[in-house]
Formats: structure tokens, C-alpha cells, sequence
């Protein structure tokens, strides 16, 4: 945990999510299929051991993922017993051994050069694929900065939209899901070996587990760097939020009534949140940002267009006619 920012940020655009994480404190761990770059989250599996293994662990994966959604299945329906039990462990090793069968048959095509080669390869990228569907979970990307143009532009609607800023706990104060708080290593490669999947699958090893973690989920491109990203995993979806939020930061072309909204949805809360506005330094490219006139607004907000016609009614000029 060591290296955690104190304060980690969500650049949003101003929409219903962004009312439900400010109002109701919740977040969203979104599905890594949906992310902007399409090589994110998207592991390629280096074969370096033998055809037995590959199969063995591709075997161990389908029936594993088979296995645990038809457990899911049955306690819906509240199918339980010894029976049901039996049942499911016999259809989980029947799916497994079937995907083995076929990779054996298609590596036998004619259009293949080398059938044994052809086999790995095929091994392979079920293993890739395998490893997508036991990557189930959801994804919070966090920011490390409330300051950065680049992430103003892509993230916070070219500064029409607003950065939330979450308290993270001290390594002493902090519980279970801290663990799941990892940042992201940019550069490299997102390749994994065949072997230490192996090892993941067939023995547990939590070493390899971390390195295929690590190679799956938490690996981009270096030109993604300037997001410095931090990324807390769960369960996919919305949720209640584990961090504490503590800030809101508004981009420079932000709408004063998004502003005087978020304000006024956050009066009474338990736990005060200081509210920013981004302002240029001038002269430079870089950004700065000060408190945000709260009882300005609150002057401002909220209005009645035909107030000011009432209030000078009395002295209108009369019109020709009268």
C-alpha cells in the first residue's frame, strides 16, 4: 500500500451517474471490454510449455468457470443436495473434456502445416479467452491529480464537467479492500507465460497468481502515462462506495448551476465536502484552482426569470395607448 496518494480523483462529465456517486455515494466498476483502448485489460498468452499442459490447464479453466455457473444457478433455484451436487461436477468435467475433444479435431484441419504446432496454438488462445471470462470483475479508475489538462479534456467534458476527489485511509487504518487498490504499471508487455497460468491454475501459486493479476488487469501502454492511474477492482456495477468522498473539484467551463446543483445536493451531509473551481494560471499552460464562492451562488441560485420584470412593474413607462 505504500506510495497511495492521500487523495485519489474521478474526472466525470455531468450526467445521472455523476448525481448518483455525489448524492447517493456510489461508484462504478465498469466492464474493461468498454474501455477506450481496446488493449487494455487484454492479456496475450506466450506458449512455453507442452501440449499436456496447455490442455490440462484449459481443461481446468472451462470446468472450473462451467462449475461455478451452474452452482450459481442452482441456488437461485434452491436446487441443493448430493444429487445436485453430483450432477453439476459430471456436466462441468463433460464441458471441459468436449472443448479438449474439439481443440484436438480443428488442430487436424488440412490448412495447417504443422498439426502439433497447430494444436498449441489453438490451446493458447482458448487460454486467452479462458482467462478473459475469469476476469469477471469491474474496474474504478482513479486519477492521481486534480490538475492534469490532458484528463480534463478526455474524462471531464473539456472542463464542462467536475473531478471527485476520495479520501484514501492510512495503511494502518485501512481494511480488507485496500487490497484491491493496485496502480497501474505502464509499459512493458502484457504478454504471460502458458507456464505461469499453469502454475495459477493447477497449483495455486499465489506468485503466479500476482503476475497474471498484474499482466491481465493492470498493465497499459506507456502513452497512457500521463493518467497515472490507480484502480480499485470489484464486483461489476454499481456500488456503495468504500472511499471516502472528500472533494469535488469544477472544470473552468463548468455551468454555474451544475455547480449551485451539486452544492445545494450536498448541503447536510455528514461529512462536509469542499467544493474547487479550476481557474488558469496565467501565462502558463498550467492549471490552478481556489474555493468555490458557495454563498455567491447560493445569491445567484435559485431564480425566477420573471422576478426582475415584477420588481421594476411599478415604474414601466406606460405605452402610447394608455
Amino acid at each position: 500500500m505504500s506510495g497511495i496518494p492521500k487523495i485519489l480523483y474521478k474526472y466525470r462529465h455531468f450526467d445521472a451517474r455523476t448525481i448518483e456517486m455525489v448524492c447517493a455515494d456510489r461508484v462504478y466498476f465498469a466492464d474493461p471490454a468498454t474501455f477506450n483502448d481496446p488493449l487494455d485489460a487484454k492479456p496475450c498468452v506466450e506458449a512455453d510449455c507442452d501440449v499436456a499442459t496447455l490442455e490440462k490447464t484449459v481443461y481446468e479453466m472451462v470446468r472450473r468457470r462451467v462449475q461455478n455457473a451452474m452452482r450459481v444457478g442452482a441456488a437461485s433455484i434452491e436446487y441443493r443436495g448430493l444429487r445436485t451436487r453430483a450432477h453439476i461436477d459430471k456436466r462441468s468435467e463433460a464441458a471441459a473434456q468436449r472443448m479438449i475433444d474439439d481443440l484436438r479435431f480443428d488442430a487436424t484441419d488440412p490448412e495447417y502445416d504443422d498439426e502439433e504446432e497447430a494444436h498449441s496454438s489453438l490451446l493458447v488462445h482458448a487460454l486467452e479467452e479462458e482467462l478473459l471470462r475469469r476476469y469477471d470483475r469491474g474496474i474504478l479508475s482513479l486519477a492521481s491529480r486534480y490538475d492534469c489538462p490532458l484528463m480534463w479534456s478526455h474524462y471531464g467534458d473539456q472542463h464542462r464537467g467536475m473531478c471527485i476527489g476520495y479520501d484514501v485511509p492510512s495503511e494502518q487504518s485501512a481494511p480488507n479492500w485496500m487490497l484491491e487498490l493496485h496502480s497501474v504499471v505502464y509499459g512493458g508487455s502484457r504478454s504471460v507465460s502458458a507456464s505461469t497460468v499453469a502454475a495459477m491454475v493447477l497449483k495455486n501459486d499465489r506468485r503466479a497468481t500476482l503476475q497474471v493479476d498484474r499482466a491481465v488487469l493492470l498493465t497499459k501502454a506507456p502513452d497512457w502515462s500521463y493518467e497515472k492511474e490507480w484502480r480499485q477492482l470489484g464486483s461489476r456495477g454499481s456500488s456503495d462506495s468504500a472511499l471516502e468522498l472528500s472533494e469535488i473539484t469544477f472544470g473552468m467551463r463548468c455551468d454555474r448551476t451544475v455547480m449551485h446543483t451539486v452544492a445545494s445536493a450536498l448541503r447536510g451531509r455528514d461529512k462536509d465536502v469542499a467544493l474547487f473551481e479550476m481557474h488558469e494560471l496565467r501565462g502558463t499552460f498550467n492549471l490552478g484552482r481556489s474555493a468555490l464562492e458557495i454563498e455567491e451562488l447560493a445569491a445567484s441560485y435559485p431564480r425566477r426569470a420573471k422576478s426582475v420584470l415584477e420588481e421594476f412593474a411599478p415604474y414601466a413607462v406606460p405605452s402610447p395607448q394608455e
